[in-house]
């Protein structure tokens, strides 16, 4: 075997840099080609930019959002604000997962004063509630929320808060009231965190 010297031993390093860097931008590459494909398809579904939602979630959060903050002289609506975001966002995130909350219960029925005394995090809390609500409004009203009018979604967030009903464990008042909130902190937040758009 030949005696490798530093010039030679350069040279096959060089070469083998190369191939490596030329093969990570291949994959690179592909892997740019596949999401936009699958942006593309998420696109066509109305879905674009969530990593929370689910479609028939966020058609719901779209159109309370918009009830809760509509367009006036003075702003946008909520989702022109990319509340919508703000949303996805913080429930997909640390918030989301519960990192700061208490769990070790126990788990009672509290008084308003005591605060938020369930034992969902806030992702589960949203993901129960919005599969009980759209099973609430399919049965009341024989549709998705997003396709009852303005008066009909105004009446049914309203009764929501004032009239609560059992949302799959959740308290339709303590879901309205987290809804609430974080779609008044989108709307004001830095827009880093996804709302207040332009």
């Amino acid at each position: 075997m030949s005696k490798l010297s530093r010039r030679n031993f350069f040279k096959a390093a060089g070469v083998a840099a190369a191939a490596i860097s030329t093969q990570t931008n291949v994959l690179a590459a592909s892997a740019k080609a596949q999401q936009s494909s699958h942006h593309g398809h998420m696109e066509e579904q109305g879905y674009e930019g969530y990593s929370f939602f689910q479609p028939e979630e966020a058609a719901f959060i779209e159109a309370a959002i918009d009830r809760l903050i509509p367009p006036d002289d003075t702003g946008p609506s909520a989702t022109e604000a990319g509340v919508q975001f703000y949303l996805d966002k913080q429930l997909n995130g640390a918030w989301g997962a519960g990192e700061r909350l208490y769990r070790s219960g126990p788990w009672q029925q509290g008084s308003s004063s005591q605060g938020y005394q369930l034992p969902f995090i806030p992702s589960e809390l949203f993901r129960t509630a919005l599969r009980g609500l759209n099973a609430d409004v399919q049965r009341k009203h024989g549709g998705a929320f997003a396709s009852l009018s303005a008066m009909e979604q105004d009446a049914y967030l309203k009764s929501l808060q004032t009239n609560p009903v059992d949302l799959q464990g959740v308290p339709s008042n303590v879901f309205f009231d987290s809804l609430l909130s974080l779609t008044i902190e989108g709307y004001f937040s830095d827009p880093v965190y996804g709302g207040n758009k332009d």
